[in-house]
């Protein structure tokens, strides 16, 4: 088996209408076969766009966690304090931390006194930074359109706010109330 082979559009690892529908009798459960059906393919899909997602990254010698600081610093004019990077990404300082002492490393980005409190470190997107962003930026971009391209505009509209939605309702798997709402 080819490492791409794992993206493809085989669904031997969700569970078939028929299936949620055993399993929710199984239980003896009164919820929409459908809507188990649909939150499972997507939680499928989530896990391969993860896998997908290192494996694109990994081309350019980032992670996803270090592209998206990257991305967010450069959203930032090029500069912001790890407090509000770990804010954006919706990740732990720690894990900013973690990101950020890589990223130094490797040259792309740098941490100086903050202006505002001289306490603080601020985190910089250095010039080897900024040039790895661009550089890679065709070829990420192009992947991307790539990757919807079966897609209209008018079903990316829908898909959109579709995405919306589900991503609103994603709090019924993380809440502490064992209770969907």
């Amino acid at each position: 088996m080819t490492k791409n082979s794992n993206f493809s559009n085989e669904n031997n690892a969700v569970p078939s209408l028929l299936q949620s529908k055993q399993q929710i009798e199984r239980y003896n459960l009164k919820v929409d076969a459908q809507a188990i059906l649909v939150a499972a393919r997507l939680m499928e899909a989530g896990s391969k766009l993860g896998q997908a997602a290192e494996i694109h990254f990994s081309r350019f010698g980032l992670s996803t966690g270090r592209y998206r600081l990257l991305a967010d610093l450069e959203d930032q004019e090029g500069e912001a304090l790890p407090s509000q990077l770990a804010e954006h990404l919706g990740v732990t300082r720690a894990t900013v931390t973690g990101l950020i002492d890589i990223l130094e490393r490797d040259g792309l980005v740098s941490r100086r006194a903050s202006s505002k409190d001289g306490r603080q470190k601020t985190v910089i997107l250095t010039e080897l930074g900024a040039k790895k962003m661009h550089d890679m930026a065709p070829e990420h971009f192009s992947r991307l359109e790539a990757m919807v391209s079966s897609l209209s505009i008018e079903e990316r509209s829908i898909f959109l706010d579709l995405l919306d939605r589900v991503t609103n309702g994603i709090s019924a798997l993380t809440d502490g109330s064992g209770e969907a709402t």
